[in-house]
C-alpha cells in the first residue's frame, strides 16, 4: 500500500514544460540583471524561484496529487502547497524583472515592451496587488472552492479542478504581493495595515478550519464514497484535513504579522516619533 502511494506520480506534459521554460527563463533574466544589480539579485532569490517551481510540481504531479481524490487530507495539502508555500516563495524571487530579462530581445522589444508600457495595463495590475483587491481575490476563491458544490464539481471534472488549483496559486501570488512588495514595487501605504490584512485572512482560514473539523458531518460526499487508502474514516479524514489547515494556514498568517509587528516597533522612525511626543 506505502509502496503504491510512494510511486504514483503522475507529470503533466504540458504543465511541467512550462514551468521548465519559466525556471529557464528566470534564471537566464537572474544572470544577467546580476550584472548591474548584484546586491538586489542575491543567490538566496534564485533559490526561492527554483524552489517554489519546485514545491508547485510536487503539488501537481506527486502521491499528494494522485490520491486527493480519495483522502480529503491529501487534498488540502495540495491546496496549502498552492496558496501558502509556493506563492510567498515565488514573491520573495522578485520575478518580475528577472522573467522580463530572461525572454529573448525580439519579443520584449516591439510586442511586450509596448504592451506594458500602456497606461491602462500598469493600471489594471497595480490595482490587483493592492491590499483590498487582492484580500478580496484570494479569500473569495479560498471560501467560493470550498463550498461543497464547487468542490464536488472540481473533483468531478479535471478542467474545473485545474481552474480551481490556477485560482488558489494566482491569487495568492497576489495576496503575497502587498506583504513582501518585490523589487521594483515600493510600499504606497502604511505597513500596519498589514497586520489587519493578515490577521483578516488567518480569520477566514479559521473559519474554514473549525467548520471540517466539528461539522460532525462529512461535507464532500465524494469521500464518503471513496474506498479509503488508509485506515481513516471519512469523518476523521475530514478533521484531519481541517486541523492540517487550521495549525499550519494559522502559522503561515500568523508567523508573518508577528515579524512585521516587531518590524515597525523597532524602526528608527518609530523611535523619532516617540521622542517627539511630549510626556505628562
Amino acid at each position: 500500500m506505502f509502496h503504491t502511494f510512494f510511486v504514483a506520480w503522475s507529470f503533466p506534459r504540458w504543465v511541467c514544460l512550462f514551468l521548465e521554460i519559466t525556471a529557464v527563463l528566470y534564471w537566464r533574466g537572474w544572470i544577467l540583471i546580476r550584472r548591474t544589480r548584484p546586491a538586489l539579485f542575491p543567490g538566496w532569490r534564485l533559490g526561492c524561484f527554483l524552489a517554489g517551481i519546485g514545491f508547485l510540481v510536487i503539488a501537481i504531479a506527486s502521491p499528494i496529487d494522485t490520491f486527493g481524490s480519495q483522502l480529503l487530507f491529501l487534498h488540502m495539502l495540495q491546496h496549502f502547497i498552492l496558496m501558502c508555500i509556493v506563492p510567498p516563495l515565488i514573491v520573495l524571487s522578485a520575478p518580475t524583472v528577472p522573467l522580463l530579462r530572461g525572454l529573448p530581445r525580439w519579443f520584449v522589444r516591439p510586442i511586450l515592451g509596448p504592451l506594458i508600457r500602456t497606461r491602462w495595463l500598469r493600471g489594471f495590475l497595480k490595482l490587483l496587488v493592492s491590499p483590498r483587491v487582492a484580500w478580496i481575490l484570494m479569500n473569495a476563491a479560498y471560501i467560493g472552492w470550498h463550498i461543497p458544490a464547487a468542490y464536488e464539481l472540481a473533483l468531478a471534472r479535471w478542467q474545473w479542478h485545474a481552474v480551481e488549483h490556477a485560482c488558489f496559486l494566482y491569487t495568492s501570488i497576489l495576496f503575497w504581493w502587498p506583504i513582501i512588495q518585490p523589487w521594483p514595487s515600493k510600499y504606497s501605504f502604511s505597513q500596519w495595515l498589514l497586520l489587519p490584512y493578515l490577521l483578516g485572512a488567518d480569520i477566514v482560514n479559521t473559519g474554514i478550519s473549525a467548520l471540517l473539523c466539528f461539522s460532525g458531518r462529512v461535507l464532500y460526499p465524494s469521500y464518503a464514497e471513496q474506498s479509503q487508502i488508509f485506515a481513516i474514516s471519512p469523518l476523521a479524514d475530514q478533521a484531519a484535513a481541517g486541523a492540517l489547515m487550521w495549525v499550519f494556514g494559522s502559522l503561515v498568517f500568523l508567523v508573518p504579522a508577528m515579524y512585521i509587528t516587531m518590524k515597525l516597533l523597532s524602526s528608527p522612525q518609530r523611535h523619532v516619533l516617540m521622542r517627539r511626543i511630549p510626556s505628562h
